[in-house]
């Protein structure tokens, strides 16, 4: 990979940064608080269960395809009398744009704060259609005073970072995916909804492309989250201005509450390891956790993906008459008991009935991701599409976690492998498989999987080794499966 698609790559990670950074420091505050002489008894040594994620990788994700034009059947936007895919898209970018332009001067009116001129000159780039005008606007206003993923910098501009900010990765998504294919991925992830559902997006594309199709087509209008900025207090304020109307929303006492039993919980871990080094450790990879002079600090994405796991399924448990759909991130495992397969994406709190997780349904998912793997491959605008290629690998590696974690090992095995054939540079799929087959009782050939991946992947051989690292203890002790 070359230094320009690094840095490009970099960027797009970067996007939900601000967010995690905002958890992270809250994380650090909170720890200041927590000292040793709120002991925690020692838990039962174990493996935390968590497959695997780079936090480098993980943040860009999966998506679900359909080939041929779309129907959009979710409802048509005012928009899409214009004909072909790139005028749709194009036509529905600016309707989106000025309708986000509406809720970010409301929310300033509400906050009593003003909007920056830079950020109208953003909004009229997003209205014009421009991507090149579109960037350079965010770029200026995002890299204020120097300092890049810094907004919160600026009195009273956390208040309108969120709709800022999805305003930009709506406008990026329609910039990088080729027009019918992005009207498609929305089609199979909105089309497999049911009335009333509460749809929450993990990765960008996974967002945004709904969002945008959400917000300017007619029918029914979905409440639409991420997972990944639940743990700002700016993004909760944010999705209660859009929704507290429609669902009960989450307060700052759960964001508070989130984060303190996190603390516990990691304070817990660590002193298991300190005391039992011998024994499997229960910090997970990735996960910083320190103990300085007596103080509890925990920094970094595994850190705040915990606490906005937590959160997800406090917001579910709150809503106990909604029915909520996840297109995955980063894998949350506490939701897996109770999910079932959704179309490309999954329901949580699945009740028991046609919804059920069955043998059924497993084979519906595999039938589909087969199809798909044809589909996209044989698309030549899908397969030079590396956005839409990426996407719906993750999607797969996503669901195959699914199905592991329901004991369908062979069909986990044969979507993993075809998340790889998508895109045979997908992390989530390659590092998920090694260590399914090492816990299976086949390390040589989770070994040469993950060596054949570095060499395929140079770029992404620093996370490779992190991860190898790891291949040992899952091979001493394989990972128990939930019965």
């Amino acid at each position: 990979m070359s230094d320009s698609a690094s840095r490009e790559n970099s960027s797009r990670r970067s996007r939900w940064l601000w967010f995690l950074i905002a958890g992270c420091l809250l994380i650090t505050l909170i720890g200041l608080l927590l000292t040793l002489r709120h002991a925690v008894p020692t838990g039962q040594p174990g493996s935390a269960g968590v497959p695997w994620q780079s936090p480098a990788t993980s943040a860009r994700a999966p998506r679900a395809p359909t080939v041929g034009r779309a129907r959009l059947s979710h409802g048509r936007s005012t928009s899409e009398h214009a004909g072909t895919a790139q005028e749709i898209v194009a036509g529905k970018l600016v309707e989106f744009g000025r309708s986000r332009r509406e809720i970010l001067r409301a929310l300033a009116r509400l906050h009593n704060v003003a909007v920056p001129d830079e950020v109208e000159r953003f909004f009229d780039a997003v209205e014009g259609g421009d991507w090149d005008e579109i960037k350079g606007s965010f770029d200026a206003f995002h890299r204020f005073d120097g300092v890049a993923d810094a907004p919160g910098r600026r009195p009273g501009m956390e208040q309108l970072w969120p709709a800022i900010l999805e305003s930009f990765g709506v406008a990026e998504s329609a910039h990088d995916w080729p027009a019918q294919k992005l009207l498609d991925y929305g089609e199979a992830v909105l089309g497999s909804l049911r009335p009333g559902m509460v749809y929450v997006g993990g990765t960008d594309p996974g967002r945004f492309i709904p969002t945008l199709l959400n917000e300017t087509s007619e029918g029914e209008r979905r409440i639409v989250l991420t997972q990944n900025a639940l743990a700002d207090n700016s993004y909760l304020d944010y999705i209660n201005f859009l929704y507290a109307d429609r669902f009960a929303t989450l307060t700052s006492e759960d964001s508070q509450r989130a984060f303190q039993n996190y603390m516990v919980d990691a304070q817990k871990r660590l002193l298991h390891d300190q005391q039992f080094p011998e024994e499997p450790k229960q910090i997970r990879p990735g996960e910083d956790v320190k103990l300085l002079d007596g103080r509890l600090q925990v920094s970094g994405q595994i850190a705040v993906m915990a606490v906005n796991e937590t959160l997800l399924q406090t917001l579910v448990a709150k809503n106990p008459a909604l029915s909520f759909a996840l297109e995955e991130s980063f894998p949350l495992k506490s939701t897996y008991a109770e999910a079932a397969l959704l179309g490309p994406i999954m329901e949580l709190r699945a009740q028991s009935g046609e919804n059920a997780f069955t043998a059924e349904s497993v084979g519906r998912s595999l039938d589909y991701w087969r199809a798909t793997t044809q589909q996209m491959l044989a698309d030549p605008e899908a397969s030079g599409s590396p956005d839409a290629l990426k996407t719906y690998a993750k999607m797969a590696s996503a669901q195959a976690n699914l199905l592991l974690d329901h004991n369908y090992t062979a069909e986990a095995e044969q979507t993993y492998r075809l998340a790889s054939e998508i895109w045979p540079g997908c992390p989530e799929a390659a590092f998920s498989l090694s260590q399914l087959l090492a816990s299976t009782g086949r390390a040589d050939e989770a070994y040469r999987l993950i060596d054949g991946f570095a060499l395929k992947n140079p770029d992404q051989r620093v996370d490779v080794e992190a991860f190898r690292k790891t291949l040992p203890s899952i091979v001493s002790q394989p990972q128990p499966r939930r019965p």
